[in-house]
C-alpha cells in the first residue's frame, strides 16, 4: 500500500467519523476540530507503517501542532452554536441544508485538502533524508510557526476575556503590534517547516514536486479562509483604518509609527 494511499484513507476516516458526530450533534463546525486531527493521524500511520527516525521526528511536530490546534478550537467553541461560515457555505443552518450537501462540501472536500496538503510527509516517508542539516532548518521554522500560533492565541483569549467596555477596541499590542493575523501567519510558517524538514530534506526534485502544498495552504490562510476573510468583519471597528495603516496584514514587522 503506498503512502498516498494510506493518508488518503487516514484522511477520510477521520473527517468520516467527525461526520457523524456532527450530524448527532447537527453542528458543522465540529470539523474545525478534526481538521488538525486528521493530519495528526496521517503522521503517526505514516510513521508506523515506515518507521524511522525523520518520519517519527515528523509525527512529533504533527503531532504537537495538530493535537494543540485541535484542543484549542474545541475549548474555544465548547458552548458555542453554528459556525455563521458553514451556514453561509451550506446555503442553511447545517444539516437542515441536506446530508449531500454537507459532506460533499464540507468533510469531503476537508479529507481531500488535508490529504493534498500532507504531501511533504507523505513523500518523507517514501525516501531517505539526504541533508539532515535541513531537517533542523525546517524545525526551527515549524517552532517558529507554533510560537506564532501559540503566543498569539493566548494574546486573542486574554483580550477578550476583558470586559467589552473597558477593553481596547483592537487589539494591536503583543504580537498584534507586528501582524494583524500572527496566528496565521504562524500556521502558515508551520507548514513551510514541515515541507523543509519533510520534503525539501530529502533532495531538490522532492521538495520542488511537493513545494505547492506548504504555498496553498499560505495563499489560503491568508486569503481565502482566514486573514482576509477575518478582516471584513474586523474592518468595520473604530480605530481599524489607522490600525491597519501601521500594522501589516501577515508577514511580521515592527509597527509602523
Amino acid at each position: 500500500m503506498s503512502a498516498a494511499l494510506v493518508a488518503f484513507l487516514a484522511a477520510a476516516v477521520v473527517m468520516g467519523s467527525t461526520a457523524a458526530i456532527s450530524r448527532r450533534q447537527d453542528r458543522v463546525a465540529v470539523v474545525d476540530v478534526a481538521w488538525g486531527l486528521a493530519f495528526v493521524a496521517i503522521a503517526l500511520i505514516l510513521a508506523l507503517l515506515w518507521p524511522d527516525p525523520h518520519s517519527w521526528l515528523l509525527a512529533a511536530l504533527v503531532v504537537a501542532w495538530g493535537g494543540r490546534l485541535a484542543w484549542h478550537i474545541a475549548r474555544r467553541s465548547r458552548g458555542h452554536g453554528e459556525d455563521p461560515r458553514y451556514e453561509k457555505m451550506l446555503g442553511g443552518p447545517g444539516w437542515s441544508s441536506g446530508a449531500g450537501r454537507v459532506i460533499t462540501r464540507v468533510f469531503l472536500t476537508q479529507a481531500v485538502v488535508a490529504f493534498l496538503v500532507s504531501a511533504p510527509i507523505q513523500v518523507a516517508a517514501a525516501y531517505d533524508v539526504r541533508w539532515w542539516p535541513v531537517v533542523w532548518i525546517g524545525v526551527a521554522v515549524w517552532a517558529v510557526g507554533v510560537f506564532f500560533e501559540v503566543v498569539g492565541d493566548a494574546q486573542l483569549e486574554a483580550y477578550k476575556a476583558q470586559p467589552r467596555e473597558t477593553r481596547p477596541k483592537i487589539l494591536d499590542t503583543g504580537l498584534w503590534g507586528w501582524s494583524r493575523h500572527p496566528n496565521y501567519f504562524g500556521d502558515a510558517s508551520v507548514w513551510w517547516g514541515l515541507w523543509i524538514a519533510g520534503a525539501l530534506a530529502l533532495g531538490w526534485l522532492p521538495g520542488l514536486l511537493t513545494v505547492w502544498a506548504p504555498a496553498a495552504m499560505t495563499y489560503f490562510v491568508r486569503n481565502v479562509t482566514g486573514a482576509r476573510l477575518l478582516e471584513r468583519t474586523m474592518s468595520q471597528r473604530e480605530g481599524w483604518d489607522a490600525y491597519a495603516a501601521r500594522v501589516p496584514l501577515f508577514v511580521p514587522r515592527p509597527p509602523r509609527a
